[in-house]
């Protein structure tokens, strides 16, 4: 089976061509595939496909397993793959992902893909959609103490379920691992587990971020949890509607006019690592 390594700000994945490709067992692959000690390693699988309700699918898959709604990063990379492979000739095009549909824009310089501009929808305040139980009918700056340790916690589903938190540390100092893992299992807290940001705010256009992403841990950006998390820092009133957040991995760029209703901007680069062919699973 051949493969197409891939990364948005770090954040890898496996790009498999099911135009080209039949996995048998998605689920399975993703297990296999994504380890970085005995597979190809990655934050998880994508498979790109022919769209039902959009022009293309994105069906994607965590190391563990687990089906993932959205990736802000891996839909860019997606974006650029099918635009290089004339899949596409527009520069505009829909992307679907368990049932959502995105809208993309490519900035080109000369034929090369240099940016891409995703449409990621309007935010998802209410608790009980984002979901995170809770007696208020949204989580804003609401208090949570974890390990003996006091948050001020915002959450913001983008398609899939997010949980920032501000803290006065550099998020690079901050032991993320541990406190990531308590937030991501607390099912008593967040039913469908969730996606943890930690986020400084250096001034009123950037921010800095680190996330720990449900059924993978770790990764060196979070295009959903970026976007959540600058809809974290404008709720608060921390940050003006054009934000540039600061990851491990890169640097994106956030626009939300405030408006509930409005949809969230992402923009940033897409990148290709290496391809390949594997035998690991069929």
């Amino acid at each position: 089976m051949k493969f197409t390594k891939m990364h948005g700000c770090g954040n890898d994945y496996i790009y498999i061509d099911c135009f080209n490709e039949f996995v048998e067992n998605e689920q399975q692959a993703a297990i296999v595939l994504s380890d970085r000690h005995f597979g190809i390693g990655g934050d998880g699988i994508i498979l790109i496909k022919k769209g039902k309700i959009a022009d293309f699918e994105m069906v994607m898959y965590n190391p563990d397993g687990t089906r993932a709604e959205m990736c802000g990063n891996a839909i860019r990379c997606v974006a650029r793959y099918v635009f290089d492979r004339h899949y596409v000739e527009n520069t505009e095009f829909t992307i679907e992902s368990m049932g959502k549909v995105k809208y993309i824009t490519l900035t080109l310089n000369g034929n090369e893909v240099e940016s891409i501009k995703v449409d990621m929808g309007a935010p998802i305040l209410k608790s009980a959609d984002v979901p995170v139980n809770s007696s208020k009918d949204k989580v804003i700056s609401e208090k949570i103490t974890v390990a003996g340790r006091e948050f001020s916690m915002t959450c913001v589903s983008m398609g899939n379920p997010h949980a920032v938190m501000f803290i006065d540390e550099s998020p690079k100092d901050f032991d993320l691992n541990y406190y990531g893992a308590l937030f991501e299992k607390n099912t008593d807290v967040f039913p469908n587990r969730v996606n943890a940001e930690f986020a400084r705010v250096i001034d009123r256009k950037n921010i800095e971020m680190r996330v720990y992403e449900r059924g993978t841990g770790e990764t060196l950006a979070c295009g959903t949890g970026t976007c959540a998390t600058v809809v974290a820092a404008i709720l608060n009133g921390f940050v003006d509607n054009d934000v540039t957040v600061h990851l491990l991995g890169g640097d994106l760029k956030i626009s939300w006019s405030g408006n509930e209703d409005d949809s969230v901007f992402m923009t940033g680069p897409a990148a290709y690592s290496f391809t390949g062919e594997t035998d690991l699973v069929k």
